[in-house]
C-alpha cells in the first residue's frame, strides 16, 4: 500500500443507488408514448363519409320510396340497395324512367340457406347519363328459399332475358312473367337440385 487514496467516482445527484441510472425520454417523447399507450384501443375502423355524389342518388330513393328502399351501402362508384319483391318492377321503373338507369349490364343469383333466403341482384348502369357513366346501382331483392318466387324484370331491362333463365335453371328461382323459365344449359332428363344451390353435392364426392 503506497498510502495513496483512491479516486472516487463522484455520486449523482438524486440517486440513492450506485448503478446507472435509466435513460430518460425528453418531456415531450414521454408525453406521446404515455398518451400512445392510454389510447383506448377499439380496434374498429372509422368508416370513411359517403360520397357526396352517390349518397346523393340514395337520398332520392329514399326521398321517393321511404322505408321500401333500404340503402346497404354507399361507396365511390357503387350503390346497393334492398327492395321487396312487391316493389321491385316499380323501383326498376323508377331508375330507368326518372334517374337514368337505362340498362342492366348484369344479373345473377346468390343463394343463403342459413337465412333460408335467395338473393338476386340486378347491376344497372346507364349509357345516355354521362354522370352515371362510370356509376353501378346494385338493385337487390330477396325470396324465400322453399318456395323461390320473384317478378320477372324483363319488361323493364330486356337485358336481364338469359340472366334470370341461367338463375332460374342454377338456382331454382322461378321469375314470375318471365317467358321461358326453362333449360338450356343443363341436360333435359335433370332430376337433381338446381347445381348452384348450396346444398347440391357431386354424385360420389
Amino acid at each position: 500500500m503506497s498510502g495513496e487514496q483512491k479516486p472516487t467516482k463522484p455520486k449523482e445527484s438524486g440517486s440513492t443507488s450506485s448503478s446507472p441510472s435509466p435513460p430518460t425520454l425528453p418531456a415531450k417523447t414521454k408525453t406521446s408514448a404515455m398518451a400512445a399507450v392510454a389510447a383506448p384501443q377499439t380496434g374498429i375502423a372509422k368508416e370513411p363519409a359517403p360520397p357526396k355524389f352517390e349518397k346523393g342518388l340514395a337520398d332520392q330513393l329514399t326521398a321517393e320510396f321511404g322505408d321500401l328502399v333500404k340503402v346497404l351501402f354507399v361507396r365511390p362508384l357503387r350503390l346497393k340497395i334492398l327492395v321487396e319483391p312487391t316493389n321491385v318492377v316499380s323501383v326498376a321503373t323508377y331508375l330507368r324512367d326518372t334517374m337514368g338507369f337505362d340498362h342492366a349490364e348484369c344479373a345473377g343469383g346468390t343463394d343463403y340457406p342459413k337465412d333460408n333466403q335467395m338473393e338476386m341482384v340486378y347491376q344497372l348502369g346507364s349509357y345516355t347519363n354521362e354522370d352515371l357513366g362510370p356509376q353501378i346501382l346494385m338493385l337487390a331483392v330477396r325470396t324465400n328459399r322453399d318456395d323461390p318466387h320473384l317478378p320477372t324484370l324483363l319488361n323493364v331491362y330486356k337485358s336481364v332475358e338469359y340472366h334470370e333463365r341461367e338463375t332460374f335453371e342454377m338456382l331454382g328461382i322461378y321469375f314470375d312473367g318471365h317467358p321461358r323459365n326453362d333449360r338450356f344449359l343443363l341436360p333435359e332428363d335433370w332430376a337433381d337440385l338446381p347445381p348452384l344451390r348450396k346444398d347440391f353435392r357431386i354424385k360420389g364426392r
